[in-house]
């Protein structure tokens, strides 16, 4: 089966929303999409799956929501001065997750696919067949536990806050999060442009390191 990554970054900052209201829309939009999705492999005779991994910005809040096995990381950096001030030029960058796989092994996954009367195999897979529990699409699996719910979380935006970097699942099996923002931060220093140290990112990615599965990621840099 084909497994496929659907990734998104958008502003909100125009719009007059709090963040609950927006965490609510944002629930509602995968569950639209999940449906179109749905709609659409019913006509064509297709059963593929998409997972997600999504970020807005709501002037100083971002907003992540995933839903699978993609993942968003931000670089935060950890050295300061004496008076709590970040020393750019001596920054140490952290690696934060910020999102919430979602496989089918997983205790609080199982226990909802076997409620809905789907099951785990002994590899770890729904119905022996897919790792994840949450898709768009995949409607075979719909009936037995999979489901396009979002975790959505937020945070505010500091100075501390350098960059994101959101990536399916084919990215972080052959970067680890801490190593995949070193990797960028390095790129950053040496081509100051976002676009090309993602490239390059992949690339790595692909050729160097020989990932095998699909490998697409997103570079968000603040500017502060």
């Amino acid at each position: 089966m084909r497994r496929s990554i659907c990734i998104r970054t958008s502003s909100l900052q125009d719009y007059h929303m709090d963040v609950k209201a927006a965490k609510k829309a944002i629930i509602e939009g995968f569950r639209r999409t999940d449906e179109s999705l749905l709609q659409e492999s019913t006509k064509g005779n297709w059963q593929d799956g998409a997972t997600a991994v999504c970020v807005w910005i709501l002037g100083q809040t971002v907003v992540v929501a995933n839903a699978g096995d993609a993942k968003a990381v931000l670089a935060r950096s950890i050295s300061t001065d004496g008076e709590g001030v970040v020393d750019e030029t001596k920054s140490q960058l952290k690696a934060i997750v910020l999102t919430r796989e979602h496989k089918a092994i997983f205790p609080q996954e199982r226990s909802r696919i076997q409620k809905a009367g789907g099951s785990v195999g002994s590899n770890g897979r729904l119905q022996g067949r897919i790792e994840v529990s949450r898709a768009f699409g995949d409607r075979q699996f719909k009936k037995v536990g999979l489901i396009s719910t979002p975790d959505v979380h937020s945070f505010e935006l500091t100075k501390k806050d350098n960059f994101i970097i959101l990536g399916c699942d084919g990215l972080w099996g052959v970067f680890g999060p801490s190593d995949a923002v070193e990797f960028v931060q390095n790129q950053l220093k040496e081509t100051s442009s976002a676009s090309l140290a993602v490239r390059r990112l992949v690339k790595e990615a692909v050729r160097e390191r020989r990932c095998k599965d699909n490998c697409t990621a997103v570079l968000i840099v603040f500017k502060h």
